[in-house]
């Protein structure tokens, strides 16, 4: 019996995964994955991300049939986070910013999370609405930030096709001075959170506690 199943894909790579947890890696969750989970029976089942627009997305009733077989369910970052924040009422565990984030209602949307990547390396091609969220706050609190940009750079970023989302992109859409687009892009260099990733590795580190 396999003890962990998870799905992960460009929250973060699986050589650094299997570094904090051994487990059974799975790309992204797509609908109906979880079933043949449930055949294996493992202890925990991890969902980390999962496809969104180009694929059926993972159903929240797939997900209450396995806590329903008895087998733990973790979600966070991406995928995970959005319907841990949906059925954390029935069992399943949600961990991380991300989660708390849509569980408190500060997010709502889908695509805060989706982005565009390689359907085999899963390499990143596209920003996610939610990272750069995160980072303006960190701007905001350092002072390097004023409100009136990260306002205008959120309203941009929600208005491109989460494909289309990059740093370059939202940052030339919405900060016409360039002098100062481009003080923002060399921050960003050293700045710049990726929260998706760091849920993930809080994710592997909750699972592997459970374990212990």
């Amino acid at each position: 019996m396999q003890d962990v199943i998870i799905y992960l894909g460009p929250s973060l790579p699986v050589n650094e995964a299997e570094k904090i947890l051994p487990a059974t890696y799975r790309p992204p969750v797509r609908r109906v994955d979880l079933l043949e989970a449930i055949h294996i029976k493992p202890r925990i089942v991890g969902i980390i991300d999962g496809v969104f627009f180009e694929d059926a997305a993972v159903g929240h009733r797939e997900v209450l049939e396995v806590i329903k077989a008895g087998i733990t369910v973790v979600g966070a970052s991406s995928m995970g986070a959005l319907r841990a924040s949906e059925l954390y009422p029935f069992g399943m565990i949600g961990v991380g910013e991300v989660f708390r984030m849509y569980k408190e209602g500060i997010i709502e949307s889908d695509d805060e999370v989706a982005l565009m990547c390689d359907p085999t390396t899963h390499t990143a091609f596209s920003e996610a609405l939610v990272n750069v969220r995160v980072t303006l706050t960190h701007g905001v609190t350092s002072g390097f930030l004023s409100k009136e940009e990260t306002e205008k750079i959120i309203e941009t970023g929600k208005k491109l096709w989460y494909p289309d989302r990059s740093w370059t992109r939202i940052l030339t859409d919405s900060i016409p001075d360039t002098k100062r687009r481009d003080e923002i892009k060399a921050w960003l260099v050293v700045n710049a959170i990726d929260q998706k990733r760091e849920d993930a590795k809080v994710a592997l580190m909750h699972i592997r506690d459970i374990l212990s």
